[in-house]
């Protein structure tokens, strides 16, 4: 897997989790010639590994629907994904992101720059591909499904980006689909936050954010939880368990928990793009002293850091 073997691209709006589960599906349908290949999965998404791996079966029990009766998001994606693993071999290895893995680093530039290049309005390197066998299948993918602009991040070494089925043409650009959730990478272009003002300050608006991500309608939307969270949060929560941001996404979707209410304790500026909010939280569990370290990413505030300890 080098620079001659790649593929990458996207739709005009889609999901980062959209764009993981594409590149792993895209990987199935690239080396569908090669049905004994024992495939070595290295991704840094655990939706996705866990989605595959852990959850897939009970969610296809349940009609494909979670334990709560709710329907499983990203269903056509992962449903394609279903019927390519049957008769192959594979092993994920989960691989930490942004950590100086040079595959994850090389995947990590083709996604940015395919995301860079719509944005631009201009055409996307695709890559090359899995060789002539990657070509059949590419077409025999956008025969199967619509084809779609390149926009949502995603990379993988092998195979094409095709948009999943929808509902036979093709959206026109703008208009709402089926998958038609938040980009993140779109979103950064505007800053969502409810600030009461236009010249509200720094501490306000992460304040307002703080507020806004403990709402349990906010929790239970991936999207939104997307946005708010950094791509590298972690959380040590009050039990004293260490979360990542995917595992978080997920157990707050699933089990939003009722309402919070908090008391500021203080906001503090630690430098320019960075404030550390402390507060008290109260909920139905009892009270707890959290910090919340917000960073500034060059277009919005997002939550790089949380640790909740229970109130003597």
């Amino acid at each position: 897997m080098d620079d001659d073997c790649w593929r990458a691209g996207g739709w005009p709006h889609g999901t980062n989790n959209m764009g993981e589960l594409m590149a792993v599906l895209d990987l199935f349908r690239s080396t569908a010639h090669l049905p004994g290949e024992d495939l070595h999965i290295l991704c840094d998404s655990q939706y996705v590994i866990n989605s595959v791996t852990k959850w897939m079966p009970g969610w296809k029990r349940k009609g494909w629907r979670k334990s709560d009766g709710k329907p499983v998001m990203n269903v056509e994606l992962l449903k394609e994904i279903d019927q390519a693993l049957v008769g192959r071999k594979y092993t994920f290895e989960w691989v930490r992101g942004h950590a100086g893995h040079d595959l994850n680093e090389a995947a990590d530039d083709r996604a940015r720059a395919a995301a860079t290049a719509f944005q631009q309005g201009v055409a996307v390197r695709q890559g090359p591909g899995f060789g002539a066998a990657a070509e059949a299948a590419m077409e025999a993918a956008m025969e199967a499904v619509a084809p779609a602009a390149q926009a949502t991040p995603a990379a993988t070494r092998a195979g094409s980006m095709p948009a999943p089925a929808e509902t036979g043409r093709r959206p026109a650009f703008g208009e709402p689909s089926l998958f038609d959730e938040p980009d993140l990478f779109s979103v950064l272009d505007e800053d969502p936050t409810p600030a009461p003002g236009t010249d509200a300050s720094p501490e306000a608006i992460v304040e307002a954010l703080e507020r806004e991500l403990l709402l349990p309608e906010t929790r239970s939307d991936l999207g939104r939880t997307g946005v708010l969270l950094h791509p590298d949060f972690t959380e040590i929560g009050t039990s004293g368990r260490i979360w990542t941001r995917d595992a978080m996404m997920m157990s707050l979707e699933d089990n939003p928990s009722g309402p919070t209410e908090l008391e500021i304790l203080g906001a503090d500026r630690l430098g320019e793009q960075t404030i550390l909010l402390t507060y008290r939280s109260h909920a139905r569990a009892g009270t707890a002293l959290r910090s919340s370290l917000w960073v500034h990413d060059g277009a919005q505030w997002r939550l790089r850091f949380h640790q909740g300890t229970p109130e003597a």
